[in-house]
């Protein structure tokens, strides 16, 4: 809230606007349990927010074989029109293994995208080696799928495949701080003219 409200401060009109998308009817009820912590932290909001587009759970729910799936994995928003639409993303962005890692190990959702330089800015992080992470390694996809996913039956087809490189990645580095983040500064990206992420230098560096 604070990072959208930053770029408005002298905005004569408009709204603050909120699109909720994605969850489902999943077994354990976790999408149920977000939705509703997400729902209650905007209500807190001291600002008026409007609620202007809710696909979740239920209502992003299809069902095949008595089993559940979501309707919509991903979106994208086309930020000159504000134009809403589903989408899946081949591309996921510099360091994905690096971030994958952080998120395997534990490491809660942060933004990492700043919006007034326009660079994203990743880590530095540091996390515990990953326990018997080649035990891990070791696993059938069936195996990896029931224990390393909160909805195995609803996972996309990359899913055991990005886990197995993410684990690889933990096994080649198990402390990261000196490995992949020398001087422990973080690592700065800048879309370059073509619209591609490039490496750029830290400051003082």
């Amino acid at each position: 809230m604070n990072a959208i409200k930053s770029f408005s401060h002298h905005a004569q009109c408009g709204r603050l606007e909120v699109h909720l998308v994605g969850g489902f009817s999943d077994d354990r009820q976790l999408s149920q349990k977000l939705t509703h912590q997400l729902l209650s932290e905007f209500d807190r909001q001291e600002d008026d927010i409007h609620l202007v587009t809710l696909c979740v759970t239920e209502l992003n729910d299809r069902e095949e074989n008595e089993n559940h799936f979501p309707i919509i994995y991903g979106i994208a928003v086309n930020v000159k029109t504000a134009e809403i639409y589903r989408a899946s993303f081949q591309d996921r962005g510099p360091e994905e293994e690096l971030r994958a890692a952080r998120a395997l190990t534990g490491g809660p959702m942060i933004s990492i995208y700043d919006a007034k330089t326009e660079q994203l800015r990743i880590g530095p992080y540091s996390w515990m080696p990953f326990p018997h992470v080649d035990f891990w390694l070791q696993q059938d996809d069936k195996q990896i799928l029931e224990n390393l996913s909160t909805s195995p039956l609803a996972e996309p087809p990359h899913f055991v495949e990005h886990i197995r490189s993410t684990l690889m990645f933990l096994k080649k580095h198990p402390s990261p701080t000196n490995t992949l983040f020398p001087g422990n500064k973080a690592l700065l990206y800048k879309k370059n003219e073509d619209g591609l992420w490039e490496k750029i230098s830290s400051p003082g560096s």
